[in-house]
C-alpha cells in the first residue's frame, strides 16, 4: 500500500484489538492489488434501539488506480453485526469481491459469453411424453424437452409450425435446445 490507512470510530472508543484486527485485513488485500493509494475505514456503533442489540456498521473505502470501492455504505439491520468482527469481517469481503473483478477486468479475463439466441419453428411435438423438435433457421434440427421450456402456459400453447426463440447446447446425442419460448 502506498499511504497509512485511515482507521477512525464513531460511537465508540478506540480499540487497540479492533484496529489490529482491520490493519491484518488491509493487508490482505493489499495482496490482491499492489497498488492501493488510499484507504479509509470507519467503524460505527450507533445508539441503541429500543431492545435491540447495537448493530455496527463497517464502511471500507479503497482507492486504485482508475477506480475507488466502498462497501457498507448502507445501512443494514444484520443482527449478525452485532458483533463488530463479524461486521469488519463482512464489508472487507465484499471489497476483496469488487478488488478482484478489478483485477480480472484490468487483465482482460473473459466472462464466459451466454449462448446465442436462435429462431426456429417447432416441426414435431410429442405432448404426451414431453419432448419435441425445433428446426434451426440454418436447417439443424434441434431437441427439446417440456422442461426447456419459460413456463408451462408455453408449453401447452405449442403446436407444429409455431415460431420460437431457444439457446443452442451441445448434447449426447446432438444439439439440443434449451430455454425455449415462443416468439
Amino acid at each position: 500500500m502506498q499511504v497509512e490507512p485511515q482507521i477512525r470510530f464513531r460511537g465508540m472508543e478506540p480499540s487497540p484489538s479492533v484496529e489490529e484486527v482491520v490493519r491484518e485485513r488491509i493487508g490482505r488485500l493489499s495482496r490482491f492489488h499492489d497498488r492501493i493509494t488510499s484507504c479509509a475505514v470507519v467503524i460505527e456503533a450507533p445508539h441503541r434501539h429500543g431492545r435491540q442489540g447495537k448493530i455496527y456498521r463497517v464502511q471500507v473505502d479503497i482507492t486504485v488506480p482508475g477506480a475507488e470501492i466502498v462497501t457498507g455504505k448502507t445501512q443494514q439491520d444484520n443482527h449478525a453485526h452485532e458483533d463488530v468482527y463479524v461486521a469488519i469481517r463482512d464489508s472487507f469481503d465484499a471489497a476483496q469481491r469488487q478488488l478482484e473483478d478489478i483485477v480480472r477486468k484490468k487483465s482482460g479475463y473473459r466472462v464466459k459469453p451466454h449462448p446465442e439466441t436462435l429462431r426456429g419453428k417447432i416441426t414435431r411435438l410429442m405432448p404426451g411424453e414431453g419432448y419435441g423438435f425445433i428446426v434451426g433457421q440454418d436447417g439443424r434440427e434441434f431437441f427439446f424437452r417440456r422442461e426447456s421450456m419459460a413456463s408451462d402456459k408455453q408449453w401447452s400453447m405449442l403446436a407444429e409450425g409455431t415460431e420460437v426463440r431457444f439457446s443452442e447446447h451441445e448434447g449426447d446425442k446432438g444439439p439440443h435446445a434449451s430455454s425455449v419460448a415462443i416468439a
